[in-house]
Order: C-alpha cells, then structure tokens, then sequence
C-alpha cells in the first residue's frame, strides 16, 4: 500500500492514476469528505480524511503502508512542519521509501516556496529514511489556466519579460517517473530533477502555440500589479500572491530552466515536448466541442 498526500490536488489525481496503471494500491491522503469520490475515481483503494498538520491523523494514514509519496499543498506557507509532521509519520510507520515532491532548484531563497522544500529535503537527509527525491519544473499545464484567451484573441499573457526562458514538464511525465520510482528498484537516496526537453523563451512558447493552433498567437506581460488585482479578485490568499510575485520577479531576472536528460533516462523515453503537449491538448479540446 501506497499512501500519497495532498491526492486530491491535479499533482496527486495524476500520481494515482500512474500508480494504479501499474497495478499498486493507494490509500489518499485528503482534506475534505468531498475529494473522497475524486480521488476513488482516480484510482483510489482506501482514502483517509484529515489535516497534514494534524500529526495523529497523519500517523493514522501511514501505519501499514510500504512507501509514502508526499506532496504539500502549493505555497504552503507551514511546508517545513507539514514535512517534519511527514517525517515522523513515516519513522513511526516503518515505512519502506519515502518520497518527496519537491521542485526544480530548491537552492533558490529568492523564491520562499522553494527555499521550504530544500528545508524538507535536508530534513530527509537526517531522517534515517530510505528517500527518493523529485525535482518537477513547472508543468505545462499552467499554460491551461489562459486557455480562452490564447484560443480566442491570439494573447498569451504572462507577469514577467516574455524574453524570460523556463523549461516546463507535462505533469503526466512526472506522474509516470514518481510511478516508476515507487514500483521499481534501486532509487533510494536518488535526486531527480524532472524537466521537458525545451527551455523556451515565452515568445517561442508563443510561436509554439500559434503553429498547433493554426492562428498568430503572441506573448504579452501583464504588469505585477495587474496580475495581483486579478489574484485578489479571484480569492488567492496574501501569502501565495506575495510568493508568486516573488517567483514572477524570479522568473523575469534570470528564467527558469534545466536539462531533461534525468527525465529520459527514467522513462527510457524522450520526456514530452510542449509542442506535442500542445498538439494532445487542441485534440482534446477538439473531440470535446
């Protein structure tokens, strides 16, 4: 049994999914009676319902489980006692292997989310534990969230200099590496960055989209201050605004970018290229209208 926290989130619904299609049970860990039926349809066996800063619940989940795979809410601004809540739920249960999702350049204090989980990792160092550590990029998924706008009037609008080059990984990529580093052997004590093969400039990402979706598309800042207003209005907390403003200015100073060979040689595949990412999702969205 595998128990995978915070699997109600589109990080844990697509680990699994992963999990399940190599036939392991999962116990999900979540917050809310009602992600129960979400995470069971994802492939779910047991789901147990409490808070990850509730350490009684938190042992609760892990007692029988082989491995643990732990991802923190995004932006959480208590990751560091969540992980050590983790840890020793871990170390009581015996569990076999731990596994972290952690994030691509933890060493980055600029950027306060990141800086937290190279705590956790440190954490883990001393743990005693058999770990396994995942370093995702950012997903091509986020591009989703500006879907109308790119498809209807040709905008893909980001808050730093669209000159700025990130790397990006299909979150079904990172699905199937956590999958793999749960049901194979010899990964213990292993860090593994998991990043796509582009590091593209936000205009080339731009260029990208236009090619698949057969229309000029191009690359638009929007102002920090913008950008915030429409994070206030959209209900995102204080705290998760100030530490995307954060990455945001990251981002525009120095991009965000790495080398996916790490994800190939798990997956004795190339990993996804946002080109092709793209091309699944205009099929889909294409079958859906």
């Amino acid at each position: 049994m595998i128990l995978v926290t915070g699997a109600a989130g589109k990080t844990g619904q697509a680990i699994i999914q992963a999990l399940a299609g190599r036939g392991a049970a999962v116990r999900a860990f979540v917050y809310r009676p009602d992600q129960a039926a979400r995470v069971q349809s994802s492939g779910t066996q047991e789901v147990v319902i409490g808070e990850l800063q509730d350490e009684a619940a938190f042992r609760q989940a892990a007692q029988g489980t082989e491995a643990l795979y732990h991802i923190c809410p995004n932006m959480h601004p208590d990751e560091v006692t969540i992980g050590r809540i983790a840890i020793r739920a871990a170390q009581a249960a015996g569990v076999a292997q731990f596994v972290y999702h952690s994030v691509l350049h933890p060493q980055v204090e600029a950027m306060p989310h990141h800086w937290h989980k190279l705590r956790v990792e440190e954490m883990l160092f001393e743990s005693g534990l058999a770990y396994t550590i995942l370093q995702p990029a950012a997903y091509m998924q986020n591009i989703l969230a500006g879907w109308t706008l790119i498809n209807e009037q040709g905008i893909y609008r980001v808050p730093y200099r669209p000159e700025a080059r990130l790397s990006l990984v299909d979150l079904e990529d990172v699905a199937a590496a956590a999958a793999i580093t749960l049901t194979e052997p010899g990964h213990h004590g292993a860090i593994y960055e998991l990043v796509g093969p582009d590091a593209l400039s936000q205009h080339e990402v731009a260029a990208v989209l236009g090619q698949v979706l057969g229309r000029p598309v191009r690359a638009e800042q929007i102002l920090i201050e913008a950008w915030t207003g429409q994070a206030q209005a959209a209900g995102l907390g204080a705290y998760a605004i100030e530490t995307l403003v954060k990455m945001f200015r990251y981002y525009d100073r120095y991009g965000f970018w790495g080398n996916g060979r790490v994800l190939s040689w798990l997956l004795n595949r190339p990993p996804t290229s946002f080109a092709a990412f793209i091309e699944r999702i205009k099929a889909s969205k294409d079958q859906e209208a």
